[in-house]
Parts: structure tokens; C-alpha cells; sequence
């Protein structure tokens, strides 16, 4: 399912389904040692999943959720394979854009739980910005994502979200993007 999030596009498959895993990353030609982040829609949704959330994520998301941050933590909760990176952290991002948000509720409601969140679009190439993109991109063939009904036009067009690892050590820039990399270590570590 693809639906539009604050930052690009993004395609939606139940996390914990190994064939919406594998079949979203053999249509995205992502490799299998790169993984895929997750939605979810508040911080006591990723509580609920068992995460281990050390001080600085709980700063983090208190100060950044829902925005462009991916929180990487270790999480027990059964995840399918392609999930989770190799040292078992998971990226969790919590999305202010209504369509998103709607979409992981309504998943955690009916009791699929999280969503992947990866964007839109054939690795190597630039994201879906807008419903016309996305549309092209979802075609009408068995195994082509469907695009999310509702009137929702472009997405955000902000960029990437932070990646922020937390499962060793001392909070780790995975990716800079929308937040600025200092801002976001010092909220981290108390001094913001």
C-alpha cells in the first residue's frame, strides 16, 4: 500500500508478515542486508512491542515524534526477516502526516500491528513526491503496491528523516536528514 508521509512517499506492508517483507523488497530490489524501517503510530505503540527504549530514545521521541526520525532500538517483537539490521536494531518512525498516521492506527486496530515505511520507489532511484509519481509507480499488475484511496495529493517533500541508532553506546547518526545531526545528539543526551 502506498501512502504519503511528511517527507516522500512510502510503501506499507504488515512488518510482521514475511511474504508482505519479501515481496516488498524484491519490488523495491532492495538488497537483504538492508533493512527496512517501521511505522508506528506513538511511542506507546512501540512500548507495547516490547522496544527497549533507553533514556535518549524516550528524549527523542518526546521532542521529535511524530517528525522525520527513525529511532533505531532493539525490539523482541517478532519482526519478518529483512526487518531488522544485522545487529538487531529495528528503525521505527512515527509519521505527523494524517494519511500515515491513519493507515499504522488503523493497522495497529485491526491487530496487524507495525508497518514497513520505506519509500516509494525502485532502489536507486529518487522517491515518489507526489500522487502523480506514486500512481506511476503502482501499477495495476498483481504484486504492484495499491495506492492508499483517499484524496491525498503530494507529500510533504521534506527531506529524509534522521536516522538515530540506540542499541550500543552512545547515540549513533545512521543518516542526517530533515533534523539536523547536532540538535538531535544533544537532545539525546539531555543537553537540549
Amino acid at each position: 500500500m502506498a501512502f504519503p508521509t511528511e517527507t516522500v512517499w512510502g510503501i506499507a506492508g504488515i512488518a510482521a508478515s514475511e511474504r508482505a517483507v519479501t515481496r516488498l523488497a524484491r519490488w523495491k530490489g532492495r538488497a537483504e542486508t538492508q533493512p527496512i524501517a517501521v511505522l508506528v503510530p506513538d511511542l506507546a505503540a512501540l512500548e507495547a512491542l516490547g522496544a527497549e527504549l533507553p533514556l535518549a530514545a524516550r528524549r527523542l521521541a518526546a521532542a521529535y515524534w511524530p517528525g522525520p526520525l527513525t529511532l533505531v532500538v532493539r525490539c523482541p517483537a517478532a519482526f519478518a526477516p529483512g526487518i531488522a539490521n544485522a545487529a538487531g536494531g529495528v528503525g521505527f518512525r512515527c509519521s505527523p502526516h494524517p494519511a500515515a498516521r491513519a493507515l499504522v492506527a488503523a493497522s495497529f486496530a485491526a491487530g496487524l500491528g507495525a508497518l514497513t515505511a520505506t519509500s516509494l520507489n525502485r532502489s536507486g532511484a529518487a522517491p515518489a513526491r507526489t500522487r502523480a509519481e506514486a500512481t506511476r509507480l503502482c501499477g495495476e499488475r498483481a504484486g504492484e503496491p495499491a495506492l492508499l484511496a483517499g484524496t491525498w495529493k503530494d507529500a510533504g517533500g521534506g527531506a529524509p528523516s534522521t536516522v538515530i541508532d540506540l542499541c550500543s553506546g552512545p547515540p549513533r547518526v545512521v543518516r542526517s536528514g530533515a533534523l539536523e545531526a547536532r540538535a538531535v545528539l544533544d537532545c539525546a543526551e539531555g543537553a537540549a
